[in-house]
This record gives structure tokens, sequence and C-alpha cells, in this order.
């Protein structure tokens, strides 16, 4: 999710996209979850040591919420395609609301507190044969470069649990509304998209869906996005076709009222897209 992402080729891509601009929607009464995302470019070749500090640092607090019922699911993501200066990472986790947020937070100061105690006592036993944590993450991060967002769904659904082992693919496609738009493009979107989504989780082609906006605005380049997993690639593949089959069983004049509508109410220049591939990827057990 930021302002480097390559450009939606079709049209179609962009009726993928969101639907609510914060400031002009009316709330919903029962808020979606919230995800908190960590953009993070590392330096070249350091693979393997960004993920020795994500099982040393996040996944046991990450790991130990989720247990307690705070957290609902967490993955890292590696961006499919690179480009120069891209993010390289993107660490997330969802939680059901702000309290949830807040102890994620907080179990992580804590977690780097606790390292860093337990390795200035280390040191002064037996001198220093490592880096810190600290200094292991100066070493893997280029600091300059990350970022942090906080987005919430406006409308999700979601498939069975993916079998053990599943790593998706997750495809993010932005799009900018325009100010006073909102509320009829997420009428419209939910009206003609959304029941495709839904049939294709029925269909087990898409494990989950969101529509989703910042919680916190903080960027100008997109208002909203639509994220969708599938298991594989080949699951993504179907999408586009239950689209374009949804469209045509309909008249000329309701496909060209659609496509107006969308076009009305969003900044077609601004469209973006994105496809990560999970490297972690864990959601809550079902009660």
């Amino acid at each position: 999710m930021r302002k480097r992402i390559l450009v939606s080729l079709t049209l179609l891509l962009l009726c993928f996209s969101a639907a609510r601009d914060l400031q002009a929607q009316q709330p919903s009464a029962t808020p979606g979850a919230l995800t908190f995302y960590y953009d993070y470019t590392i330096f070249p070749g350091k693979e393997n040591e960004l993920m020795t500090l994500i099982n040393t640092v996040g996944a046991p607090v990450r790991d130990k919420l989720m247990a307690e019922g705070v957290v609902m699911a967490w993955g890292v993501e590696t961006p499919i395609l690179r480009y120069p200066g891209g993010t390289t990472h993107l660490i997330w986790f969802t939680v059901a609301n702000w309290a949830g947020v807040e102890k994620v937070l907080n179990g992580m100061e804590a977690r780097l507190a606790k390292l860093a105690a337990d390795e200035a006592v280390a040191a002064r036993r037996g001198g220093r044969a490592t880096m810190t944590t600290a200094e292991r993450s100066r070493a893997v991060f280029d600091g300059s470069k990350t970022r942090d967002w906080l987005t919430r769904d406006i409308v999700a659904n979601y498939g069975p649990p993916p079998k053990a082992g599943v790593l998706p693919f997750i495809r993010y496609n932005f799009s900018k509304v325009k100010p006073g738009k909102a509320a009829d493009y997420r009428r419209t979107w939910e009206k003609y998209n959304k029941p495709v989504f839904d049939k294709l989780v029925a269909d087990g082609v898409v494990m989950a869906f969101g529509l989703a906006a910042e919680e916190v605005k903080t960027d100008g380049d997109w208002t909203h996005f639509v994220w969708i997993a599938t298991a594989t690639m080949a699951d993504a593949d179907k999408i586009g076709p239950a689209f374009a089959a949804d469209r045509a069983r309909r008249s000329e004049k309701d496909r060209n009222e659609i496509t107006q509508d969308f076009l009305d109410a969003t900044e077609p220049d601004k469209a973006r897209s994105m496809v990560t591939r999970s490297r972690i990827f864990k959601i809550a057990p079902e009660n």
C-alpha cells in the first residue's frame, strides 16, 4: 500500500477497488477489523536475518496474543513485482479494535526491552560476541524507508480456514474516491462487485476478500483498496472471467451505467495494484 506501486491495466481491476471515504461516510454500526501494516525495505542479502528477527522479536508476541484471542491473524508478505526503491516486505496483524492495536504495540515494546536487558546481562557476564537485537535490526532494515499503515475493513467475507501450509497470494487494488462520492461508490461496489466475490468465496476460488480504507488518513494518493486472497495464482486467474461473465449477462445499457458509476466516483488515473506472496500466514483457530 504505497505510492510506489504499479499502474492498474484495466478498468475491471479499477472496479474491484474500494468504496468509502472515512471522512464522508456514515460510520458502520459494527466497525470492521483493523489491520496494522509495516512496510519495510531491507538491505540486499538480509532476507535470512530478517526472518531470524521476526521469529525472535515479533512472532512470539503475535502468537501469544493470538492464543489469547487478541490477534485474529498475522503474516509476512513479499511483493511479486520488484522495482527500485520499492517495499521489499510487509508485516501485518489484524485485530478487532484499537485496544487490540495497543496490546500488540505494548507487547512489542516489552519484548524488545526484555531482549535488550537479557543482552546487557550477557555482555556483562562474558563479553559480547554477537550483535544486539537493536544492532541487527539496523543492519537489516533501511529505516529511512519504513512506513506504517492502519486500515479498517469496510466490507469483508471469509471462506473456511486454509489448509495447513497454505501461503496465500494477495492482490491489493487501490483507488482514489472523489470527495463526496464515497457513499455512492460503496453502494455501487456492494451492489455489483460484492456478489461476484461472495460467489467466488462460496465456490472456494477466493479464500477471503475485503474492502478497506485507512483508519488514520496519512496518504493522498489513494483512499480505498480491495484485498483478495487466493491459495494459488491459478485461482486468481478465475477472478477476471467471473466478473466478465457477470457483466456479460447484463444489458449493454446496464454495463455502461455500471462503468459510468465507478468512473464518476473515482479518479481512474490514480488506480494502482500490487500482488504479494505470503511467507508467513497465521489465523486464529475457530472456537
